[in-house]
């Protein structure tokens, strides 16, 4: 068993993707290029639920036993988690940086106010003409 809380999902190309939310990984079983092999891949759930990129993959022929085949996985798992531990030492935290935690939100670029743009005054001056159109066009022909 990997993890006591995990979700499984079907894959579009037919493999099957187990979700660890409480330990933020996930690993992934699909068919691979070759004839009885399995491609196993494992990666990091991001901030917002999100998957990220693969971080590690192996391809496992089908006749592996299940040791095998656990083997990989947790290979897999801890070269993802040792990803994410390398990439949050990369991190600087905010008081460190000098920053304030004051305010979050991106400063807006100047000029980008709530106004209509040019462009979308364009295209809207298209549309009203091709309503006017039609309605000209059907009121003289009928």
């Amino acid at each position: 068993m990997l993890w006591r809380e995990h979700a499984v999902y079907r894959e579009r190309s037919g493999g099957v993707v187990i979700r660890g939310e409480h330990v933020r990984r996930w690993i992934s079983l699909a068919p691979a290029g070759g004839r009885d092999e399995i491609l196993v891949r494992a990666g990091r759930i991001l901030d917002g639920g999100t998957t990220a990129p693969a971080r590690s993959e192996a391809v496992v022929p089908l006749s592996a036993t299940t040791d095998v085949l656990a083997a990989t996985c947790r290979r897999l798992l801890a070269e993802a988690a040792a990803d994410a531990a390398a990439d949050a030492a990369l991190v600087v935290p905010r008081a460190a940086s000098g920053r304030s935690n004051r305010s979050r939100k991106a400063a807006r670029p100047k000029g980008s106010g709530k106004h209509t743009s040019f462009g979308s005054w364009v295209i809207l001056t298209c549309v009203a003409g091709v309503i006017a159109l039609y309605v000209y066009s059907t009121a003289m022909y009928g």
